[in-house]
């Protein structure tokens, strides 16, 4: 073949191949466009159909946008000055056997801890449960914002309605929500829909996060992480929970936080993350016997 006549070649493949791979890019993208537009329109139909079988749900939307029309945006001062004055960190430096024995004797007591759904009806002083909420409340967050709010409920006619509502969502989850992958996997625990432990427990535990704060000129107080930080503290009420000698369940109440915040009125910036029962266990209670994962497959270390 010439160089004319490779030249024309090469001339003839770029009038067709040009064309054809702008045809194929704009295809391309217009797929994913209309894939982008079918997925957010999916979205929104589940979120509709989600929103139409809890109206509880349909409730809170309609609050919550209120709420924000009431309160606004208004720009503020830090809550903490910015020369806030620092003190002295008070810690004790402990030496490496003590370091050792202290780690050991803690991993030891809380090992032991464990999800327990039979729960007795004898009474704990409230003073007890004061403190494990002063212990919940020493958790870090953004910004020293502490958007936690933890509702301590020993009222046995409030802890029945929690109980009732708590349970009619429960029957819908396991029956079309949860799906029968998540019912199997929960079948080793031998729970379902019924909740007697809400009633039965002498102390009830709502851990409610806060989207944010209120100032007193009526601004908002951004609290950051507030999901996070509220995750931390409840792992400290866990460990202080057992600590005390007493038992838990980190109940979460799927679909059923709107109505236990309206039950307990709290405002529509907190919103329910745990329902934790808290008392001693029934004198026959009884849990799973499985294991914990050991150290090699929770962790990673690099030294």
């Amino acid at each position: 073949m010439s160089e004319g006549e490779e030249a024309l070649v090469k001339s003839s493949l770029c009038v067709y191949l040009i064309p054809a791979i702008i045809a194929f890019l704009y295809f391309v993208l217009s797929d994913q466009k209309k894939g982008k537009v079918k997925k957010e329109e999916v979205v929104k139909n589940l979120g509709k159909q989600l929103i139409s079988d809890n109206p509880e749900m349909r409730g809170e939307e309609v609050i919550d946008k209120e709420q924000e029309l009431d309160a606004g945006v208004k720009t503020y001062e830090p809550y903490f000055a910015e020369d806030t004055p620092h003190v002295a960190l008070n810690h004790v430096r402990y030496t490496e056997e003590e370091m050792l024995q202290r780690s050991r004797d803690f991993y030891l007591e809380i090992n032991k801890r464990r999800s327990c759904r039979m729960m007795s009806t004898d009474a704990v002083p409230r003073s007890v449960m004061e403190n494990i909420l002063l212990a919940g409340g020493t958790s870090p967050s953004g910004a020293h914002t502490e958007p936690w709010l933890f509702c301590l409920v020993g009222n046995q006619e409030i802890k029945e309605q929690i109980r009732d509502i708590v349970e009619q969502e429960e029957l819908v989850n396991y029956n079309s929500r949860m799906g029968d992958q998540w019912v199997n996997d929960l079948k080793f625990v031998k729970t379902d829909w019924k909740k007697e432990y809400l009633s039965e427990a002498p102390w009830l535990i709502l851990v409610f996060k806060q989207t944010y704060g209120l100032l007193e000129d009526g601004g908002r107080r951004n609290f950051y992480y507030n999901e996070i930080s509220t995750c931390i503290s409840a792992g400290l009420l866990l460990a202080a929970i057992q600590m005390a000698g007493l038992v838990t369940l980190t109940s979460t109440p799927m679909n059923a936080g709107p109505a236990l915040r309206k039950l307990l009125n709290r405002p529509p910036r907190e919103k329910l993350m745990l329902l934790l029962p808290c008392g001693y266990p029934a004198k026959d209670a009884t849990v799973p016997g499985i294991t914990r994962k050991p150290l090699e497959e929770i962790s990673a270390v690099y030294e």
